[in-house]
């Protein structure tokens, strides 16, 4: 029931509008607080002050303004409600790409180890000034201002370009081959799209963060900051394309170390002396490689393989990750796999159905379908197809979900068919099992059904 008496009504209005305000006003009264908090804490402590200025005396730059300017521009107080005032400065590259930085005479509040720090700008803005409570100064200054070159340079090292090295025909003029890039590295690959377990590629990911952090701790315990992957599996299964990868999420260089245009131990060490800090060395199809193993050649392969693994020079340069791909991790020397020479092994099986959905996610933008059961049913059976080929039946039908899910299902069965068309062709007479021609080859009714059933599968799912 709402008041008849209009001086009620009139009341009750500007009562209702009062508490609004005093709503809306209630955060503003915070900031108040809060600024006036901050003012009595700056006035009964004693503060030092720290200027970073951007030119030496010599007038060179001084990269710690330019770690410093960076790092600042990162912190988020900058973009919300923190500071006072901001300057916001667009790149020109990149769409939405924008940088805020602090103006003169408004600090922006940083904490370290439990402590405030507050940056500002003077001059023109060409110098930095840090400010922080005189009794910190010995706990904090350093590891803070270590902290923020490190901070800088990882945000350096994830907006750096990546580039794809290839071995050049020629050599240098000191006699060293030389390293050429090609293009910027675009490979599309990442690890949130690549197919494979979920637990392995959540493990991979901490490893990988682990390993750009752990600079210190590598240090400390006197090993060289370098880790190694084998890559093993069949043909098709996302090996090159998880190195990739590797390299995107690192923001490192790619080197593709291609053994074939090797031509010795000595070859092969001023190749990887010459490269840089910050990248992946992609060696691929390593088992090919030794395959010669019993022969001169094959032991000379061997010895100065493991020499590159572990010798001497592979302790030249730091943040390198060697990425080592083999199809048949058997054929390869267990003298090659041991620890220290390769860290961490992952299997890169044929396609499953986890591994399928993933893919569907990817390039067919599928959830869950309702034929998803029928193809969980063909991989239950024990049907075999490659990554690559469901990739390419999915970018080939990206259109047409449906029809994609049709011809998986379609390949899952003929590669099903196939292989055991090969195992009958393999039988050999074991007492009418399989009856078998006289010169240990299938009967011609029999390769006629079996190519029949696959022409017949093949119609059916076009349709």
């Amino acid at each position: 029931m709402f008041p008849s008496d209009p001086v009620s009504v009139v009341v009750a209005v500007v009562g209702g509008l009062f508490l609004l305000r005093a709503g809306l006003s209630f955060k503003c009264l915070l900031d108040f607080v809060g600024r006036w908090w901050s003012w009595l804490d700056e006035h009964t402590h004693a503060y030092q002050s720290f200027e970073i200025p951007r030119y030496t005396e010599s007038g060179l730059e001084n990269p710690l303004s330019r770690h410093a300017t960076a790092y600042v521009a990162s912190l988020s107080s900058l973009e919300f409600a923190g500071a006072p005032a901001v300057a916001i400065v667009s790149s020109g590259d990149e769409p939405n790409e924008f940088s805020f930085h602090p103006t003169p005479s408004h600090p922006v509040p940083d904490s370290f180890l439990g402590c405030r720090l507050f940056w500002s700008a003077i001059g023109e803005g060409d110098r930095l000034v840090l400010r922080l409570r005189r009794q910190d100064r010995t706990r904090v200054l350093r590891p803070y201002l270590q902290h923020v070159e490190s901070a800088a340079k990882n945000l350096e090292l994830r907006r750096r370009e990546t580039k794809l090295f290839i071995i050049s025909s020629g050599v240098g003029e000191s006699g060293e081959p030389r390293w050429r890039p090609v293009a910027l590295f675009t490979h599309p690959a990442r690890l949130d799209t690549v197919a494979m377990d979920p637990e392995v590629k959540a493990w991979v990911r901490a490893d990988l963060e682990a390993f750009l952090n752990g600079r210190a701790y590598y240090h400390r315990v006197g090993r060289n900051w370098r880790r190694s992957y084998l890559l093993h599996g069949p043909p098709g299964t996302g090996k090159t394309s998880f190195a990739a990868a590797i390299a995107k999420f690192l923001h490192y260089d790619i080197y593709d170390l291609d053994l074939a245009l090797v031509s010795g131990g000595a070859d092969l060490k001023a190749l990887l002396v010459a490269t840089a800090a910050r990248s992946v060395i992609l060696v691929e199809d390593l088992d090919l490689y030794l395959s010669a193993k019993g022969s001169h050649e094959g032991n000379s392969r061997h010895a100065r393989m493991l020499n590159f693994m572990d010798g001497i020079l592979s302790c030249c340069g730091d943040e390198k990750v060697m990425v080592y791909t083999v199809t048949s991790i058997e054929a390869v020397d267990p003298a090659v796999l041991r620890e220290g020479r390769l860290d961490v092994h992952i299997h890169f099986p044929m396609c499953d159905f986890q591994a399928f959905k993933t893919l569907a996610r990817s390039y067919l933008r599928l959830n869950d379908h309702k034929m998803y059961p029928m193809v969980e049913e063909v991989f239950q059976s024990g049907a075999k197809i490659s990554p690559a080929k469901v990739s390419e039946i999915m970018i080939a039908n990206r259109g047409s979900p449906k029809r994609a899910l049709k011809l998986v299902i379609t390949e899952l069965k003929l590669s099903s068919s196939a292989s055991n068309l090969g195992q009958l062709i393999g039988l050999k007479d074991r007492g009418g099992d399989a009856p078998l021609a006289e010169n240990n080859s299938p009967t011609v009714r029999e390769l006629g059904r079996c190519c029949g059933v696959i022409k017949s599968r093949r119609r059916r799912a076009l349709c």
